[in-house]
């Protein structure tokens, strides 16, 4: 008789365990990862949209100074106070009647200036990068004697913004052709 009884809790001590690991293996297999992929696709597209945001802020950049800079503190403090970059995120195009604002709105449903500086998955600014160019041009007699070397340096014709997670990257230094162009467009 005490065996009977005794059988009758083991198995049901072994249901509420199978029911327990059943539980935790959906959670692992089934859960946790549609959460990691969720949480993953929210920082790459959030990443993209903040590169987009620096891409318009480098844009306005060369517009009023007429090179780009590698400075992204500079440029956070420009699309914060420059009255130019107020007007263009204010105004709205003549013709069409479109908003001209320049600046794509985050995951949030806004631009947060702040934010654009730093990824959103680790926390690391996005390495922003300017091209410096040396032109040479030699100046000889008709004698052959070099009479003069002048030497051009041009210095911000051409960026890259990379994202320090691998999300992606906007522009290069090397090429013209990829100037502002998104690595994910």
């Amino acid at each position: 008789m005490s065996s009977k009884g005794n059988s009758w809790y083991v198995h049901t001590i072994m249901y509420v365990i199978i029911a327990i690991l059943v539980f935790v293996l959906i959670k692992v297999a089934y859960l946790d990862p549609n959460e990691v992929i969720e949480q993953e696709a929210y920082y790459k597209s959030e990443s993209r949209l903040r590169m987009s945001n620096l891409r318009s802020a480098e844009r306005l950049w060369q517009v009023k100074f007429g090179k780009f800079t590698d400075n992204l503190d500079s440029l956070i403090a420009f699309v914060k106070n420059d009255p130019s970059v107020k007007k263009a995120v204010e105004g709205t195009d003549t013709v069409t009647g479109r908003p001209t604002n320049p600046f794509v709105n985050l995951t949030v449903g806004s631009f947060v200036v702040d934010s654009v500086n730093h990824s959103p998955k680790s926390g690391l600014r996005y390495i922003v990068q300017i091209d410096t160019t040396e032109q040479s041009d030699t100046v000889i007699d008709r004698r052959g004697n070099i009479l003069k070397i002048d030497k051009v340096r041009t210095i911000g014709q051409r960026y890259f913004v990379g994202c320090p997670d691998g999300y992606g990257s906007i522009g290069d230094v090397r090429s013209d052709a990829m100037k502002n162009t998104a690595s994910w467009e």
